[in-house]
């Protein structure tokens, strides 16, 4: 790990931060592989829609835990968001433009998860299957842009996968 900061030294130790970016890092990794299976289902055959259905909702159920990982590692009091908003301010906008994302993503994901759980013809799946995938590329992005808040903030690459 690079060197922090003074600003972030005085707010918290280097092996505090140190072990602290190690559970994000572990969240984003975790958000990584749940993204992955996500994509991994809609690139499998619809078919008669059962089967994809299944495979799809066990993968966004995975995601929706995943994210809510995530979002309460970086949200929670004394979490990424906070100690950043502390050491770096100018990144307090692009901070709080992912926390208006959380919630739209919990809201994308859950709604995705209803319509697979209640309803839905085999003629919607095309369509439906389109949606969650802007909504992963979507998440993917996010993630890249927490990733670069976290750099800008500590000079810490938390890495594409992990």
């Amino acid at each position: 790990m690079q060197t922090q900061p003074d600003t972030v030294r005085s707010a918290t130790t280097g092996s505090e931060l140190t072990a602290y970016l190690d559970q994000v890092r572990t969240r984003r990794a975790e958000l990584h592989e749940s993204l992955s299976a996500v994509d991994l289902a809609l690139e499998s055959a619809i078919g008669r829609g059962g089967a994809w259905r299944e495979r799809l909702h066990a993968a966004l159920a995975e995601l929706a835990h995943d994210f809510a990982d995530h979002v309460e590692v970086t949200e929670r009091p004394g979490g990424i968001y906070d100690r950043i908003s502390a050491s770096a301010p100018r990144l307090v906008p692009a901070i709080e433009r992912q926390r208006a994302e959380h919630r739209d993503f919990v809201e994308a994901i859950d709604g995705s998860l209803a319509i697979l759980e209640h309803g839905g013809t085999i003629a919607d799946l095309p369509a439906f299957r389109e949606e969650v995938t802007t909504l992963v590329g979507r998440l993917r992005r996010h993630r890249q842009v927490g990733g670069d808040i976290v750099y800008q903030a500590y000079e810490v690459d938390l890495g594409g996968s992990g």
